[in-house]
């Protein structure tokens, strides 16, 4: 199938300003998502989407391909979607947030990769195993599936609570990569907001309350995405070594 792969790159951020462009071992971080990215097979093209000309500059300055979109979006998947009305030939996006440099890309053709021979899934995500000391981080986003591993759930308090002792239910910890169908993609840009989503302040939770089915997968590959200077800082070392 034809997959686009788009990375938003949203200039403002309350805890980092500038995000996109922070350095990391001697790159904008914005140039570490587009590298890794573009080692995915699947996508035919990469694109970062933003809303800055500085950001826009920069990438432009690697050589990656970039859209210039607007400035009034409230959400990612607004961006994502004006990016996704200029690929009439896209079958599927791919969105890789601008704020994860250790992106690996074959969890990018992973997601892609689910659609095909499928053509009723509208949407896709990712979960892995959460670590105990995640458990009670509200930042920390936590999913729970039905036994076909399409989401029942997604929360920032602890799903799923355990009331029985000595019951190990695994919990699982949402990663906020996504994939869409293109048709979906902009009905779900579309779609009003729902209670729950603004309760958790989880966009994807529209997606649920309008009646729609996410498949979510499980990777193993643990993933730091960049909020605080402490993330960068942290991923600054990890890359330095």
């Amino acid at each position: 199938m034809q997959t686009l792969c788009v990375i938003p790159a949203r200039f403002s951020s309350t805890r980092l300003p500038g995000k996109p462009l922070a350095d990391i071992a001697g790159k904008p971080m914005i140039q570490h998502v587009y590298e890794r990215a573009v080692q995915a097979v699947r996508p035919f093209q990469v694109i970062v989407a933003t809303d800055h000309q500085l950001v826009y500059d920069a990438v432009k300055a690697f050589g990656g391909e970039v859209m210039l979109t607007s400035a009034d979006h409230p959400t990612g998947t607004d961006r994502l979607a004006e990016v996704a009305r200029s690929f009439p030939e896209a079958e599927v996006i791919v969105n890789v947030q601008g704020d994860e440099p250790l992106i690996e890309p074959a969890v990018i053709d992973q997601m892609a990769a689910a659609f095909d021979g499928r053509p009723e899934l509208p949407m896709v995500t990712m979960m892995t195993v959460m670590c105990p000391e995640e458990y009670h981080d509200p930042n920390a986003v936590k999913v729970v599936t039905d036994q076909q591993g399409y989401a029942l759930y997604f929360s920032r308090s602890l799903i799923p609570y355990p009331r029985v002792k000595n019951f190990r239910a695994p919990v699982y910890k949402h990663i906020g990569l996504y994939a869409y169908r293109r048709d979906f993609l902009l009905e779900y840009a579309a779609l009003s907001p729902t209670p729950l989503e603004q309760a958790e302040s989880l966009e994807q939770l529209r997606v649920l309350e309008h009646g729609h089915r996410i498949k979510v997968l499980t990777t193993d590959h643990r993933f730091i995405g960049v909020d605080t200077p402490a993330d960068l800082e942290r991923v600054n070392a990890l890359l330095r070594k």
